[in-house]
């Protein structure tokens, strides 16, 4: 748009950039993009450049247990305390809470008469835990600070207190340079959205796991990232108007000369007005056959092919490239083709364009089925594109997955998760001692993760296992130093997965006796301990006037038979049935 910003322009209390953050919609954001982090954003409601420096300093092991408390005392819900009237002034931007280090040194000089190398040198100290440096200042913090009026009890308790803080009290100067730069960032991605995701994914297009999750967030902010484009794409992703259109560059099997001349050709010579133009247009020395049919499979050529038939193009290739290069050999030897002769002399003065309606075409046969469309794209390019296999979930959907693979990193070691991915590679283990195991590559719309089968479950689940195959997986999340990954307790295909609903009203949904008799209902229809693959989730809908409220059952309670489990829930007086198929 030809718009120029500096960075250092940037206004700091922009109130759509608040907005942005008050949302959590910091997907792509630096710093700030985790699932946890956006959390506390949503809660903290952040109205100023302070809180976001804060919070960066905040965000870590340790200082995190501090963040329900800073964010209650931000929004009045608890009340700020200073130790000493005297730390009122060095407290007050962090609600009373020791954040950074400056704050240990600045109130070991106002309270305790320290300079400022002094203060530095009790930093070191309290941040290294050097216990015999540590006990001669405390005297001298306690002496200092009794002369200057301070209660030597209330003194010593405040050493203390800066003592446990020190070991996580971050640098300000450093958190306020990310917060800076945090900042920027989020005013982009508030005030230029499909300009900044479009740089987001060209600055990771190396990395499928990111430009995944990227996308994803493109869909939940409505902007539509569209496939590559011959007649439209650059070398990198571009925004024209309000989408985002796949850069060259991400198709695989081509290379960055065969990007440059294609572009340069469409800029002198118009958009390619069919496959034939193309090849006769750039020659196979710098697009050749494997090109053009990554091209054509990722749907860089669906605007040359009538109802976007690939197959059809895929088709006419071979014939395609033999005439092309007939004619350039024609070309060449200054002999030309009496059909593009008279066409020329039909036309203006010069060379004239050639007819390309004579050039050859295939058969017509039909396109691939979609399914096929999709891997193929996935081939090339890394991702789904036209579609993904997973996006004709119904909403109900959604409860059974409520985070995706993408959040996983957030996920408590151990923690029990369920989610519903697709398998995109298996991998078959032999182990010693000669059972068989699976690893699994799961992807959904938001991400990618490996999850591991161990033999007891593989020996039951192997059915389901396959690549391509859409699953339910209920797993627990297994952190190795920087890898997660899930290990699959169970899970089962939901091609044809209905839930089982039961229908409450608010009273019921509060009676004890009522939830009881649920509760022993729902699990004497559970799968038995060693069936696995069958489980039917069980999902209640609470309603209330118009409203309806869905809460998800926990594992334990999933049915094995979820039309012989409504059958006895209505003789048992509830109202239950199974929904339609979750996808549509």
């Amino acid at each position: 748009k030809g718009i120029d910003i500096n960075p250092d322009e940037i206004p700091l209390d922009d109130e759509v950039t608040y907005e942005l953050y008050q949302r959590g919609d910091t997907i792509g954001t630096f710093q700030f993009e985790s699932e946890g982090m956006r959390g506390h954003l949503q809660n903290l409601k952040p109205s100023n450049i302070e809180d976001l420096i804060a919070m960066n300093a905040l965000f870590r092991p340790g200082p995190m247990d501090y963040i329900p408390s800073f964010i209650d005392r931000k929004l009045g819900k608890e009340k700020v305390e200073y130790p000493h009237p005297l730390l009122e002034d060095i407290l007050k931007p962090t609600y009373g809470i020791m954040v950074y280090q400056e704050q240990i040194m600045k109130i070991a000089q106002d309270l305790a008469g320290y300079s400022l190398g002094e203060a530095d040198l009790l930093r070191r100290a309290m941040g290294k835990k050097k216990v015999a440096e540590m006990q001669k200042h405390r005297s001298i913090f306690v002496k200092g600070a009794c002369e200057r009026g301070v209660d030597d009890k209330v003194a010593d308790e405040l050493f203390d207190q800066m003592v446990l803080f020190a070991e996580y009290c971050f640098n300000k100067s450093h958190s306020t340079a990310y917060g800076a730069v945090t900042y920027q960032t989020a005013y982009l991605k508030a005030h230029y959205p499909v300009a900044y995701m479009a740089a987001l994914l060209t600055v990771n297009a190396g990395a499928s796991d990111k430009v995944q999750r990227y996308i994803a967030n493109c869909n939940a902010m409505g902007i539509e990232v569209m496939p590559p484009d011959v007649n439209a794409s650059g070398t990198d992703f571009t925004p024209p108007g309000n989408r985002i259109l796949f850069g060259l560059s991400a198709v695989r099997n081509l290379g960055d000369g065969a990007i440059r001349q294609l572009i340069a050709s469409r800029e002198a010579e118009g958009p390619f007005q069919s496959l034939a133009d193309l090849c006769d247009r750039l020659p196979s020395s710098v697009l050749n056959r494997r090109s053009l049919e990554s091209l054509i499979h990722c749907g860089a050529m669906d605007a040359l092919a009538l109802e976007a038939n690939r197959a059809q193009l895929i088709a006419d290739l071979d014939l395609l490239l033999d005439w092309a290069s007939s004619r350039a050999k024609d070309r060449d030897s200054g002999q030309g083709n009496l059909f593009d002769l008279m066409a020329s002399a039909a036309g203006s003065a010069g060379s004239g364009p050639a007819d390309l309606s004579l050039a050859p075409k295939a058969a017509p046969v039909p396109d691939y089925h979609p399914s096929e469309k999709l891997r193929l794209e996935k081939e090339l390019v890394g991702f789904y594109l036209s579609d993904h296999p997973l996006k004709q979930l119904k909403p109900p959907a959604r409860l059974l997955a409520p985070i995706g693979l993408a959040s996983l990193q957030e996920q408590a070691d151990k923690a029990k998760v369920s989610a519903i991915a697709m398998v995109s590679e298996l991998r078959q283990v032999t182990t010693r001692k000669g059972d068989r195991m699976a690893v699994l590559q799961l992807e959904d719309l938001t991400g990618s993760c490996e999850a591991v089968v161990f033999p007891k479950s593989y020996a039951r689940l192997a059915d389901h296992l396959m690549a391509e195959a859409r699953l339910l997986v209920w797993a627990a999340v297994d952190r190795r130093d920087e890898r997660v990954q899930l290990i699959v307790d169970d899970c089962r295909a939901i091609d044809d997965l209905r839930l089982l609903l039961v229908e409450l009203d608010p009273d019921q949904a509060s009676d004890v006796a009522v939830q009881h008799r649920l509760r022993e209902c729902l699990q004497s229809h559970r799968p038995q301990q060693d069936e696995l693959g069958v489980r039917v989730p069980v999902v209640a809908a609470v309603r209330q006037g118009p409203q309806v409220r869905y809460v998800r059952f926990g594992p334990q309670f999933c049915v094995r038979d979820a039309a012989v489990a409504a059958s006895d829930l209505a003789a048992k007086a509830f109202t239950a049935r199974c929904t339609d198929p979750l996808l549509s």
